[in-house]
């Protein structure tokens, strides 16, 4: 019996259900122990502010990437047209960009989908 038929035979049934309690579990404990912890940490000190340089770097690049070089369905639709989506959308986001980013998501969803309406 190989190693897949075994995690298969061990996750059918109650093993799926087990599993998922136990993920569930260890999500939960960890979000409470951060809870617990949050009133202790300062959000202002230099971490937290490298932390949010380096999340909205990924965001970036993973932005980029799905524009430039996607996988799957959007590597169908041609690349001036997914520019061209995103410089709608950012223009829409730099109109007002307090109140601009569910219209900008929403400019850039519809778009896409629209695109593949029409095609």
């Amino acid at each position: 019996m190989s190693t897949i038929d075994t995690v298969a035979n061990a996750l059918s049934g109650w093993g799926l259900w087990i599993a998922l309690i136990g993920a569930c579990v260890g999500t939960y404990f960890c979000r409470a122990i951060g809870v617990m912890l949050s009133k202790s940490i300062n959000q202002d000190s230099e971490i937290f502010r490298w932390l949010a340089a380096v999340t909205y770097a990924m965001v970036a690049a993973l932005t980029v990437r799905l524009i430039l070089m996607p996988l799957g369905l959007m590597a169908t639709v041609p690349w001036w047209i997914r520019t061209l989506i995103c410089a709608l959308s950012l223009g829409v986001m730099v109109s007002k960009p307090t109140k601009r980013l569910v219209p900008a998501l929403l400019t850039g969803t519809l778009l896409l989908v629209g695109y593949g309406a029409i095609r």
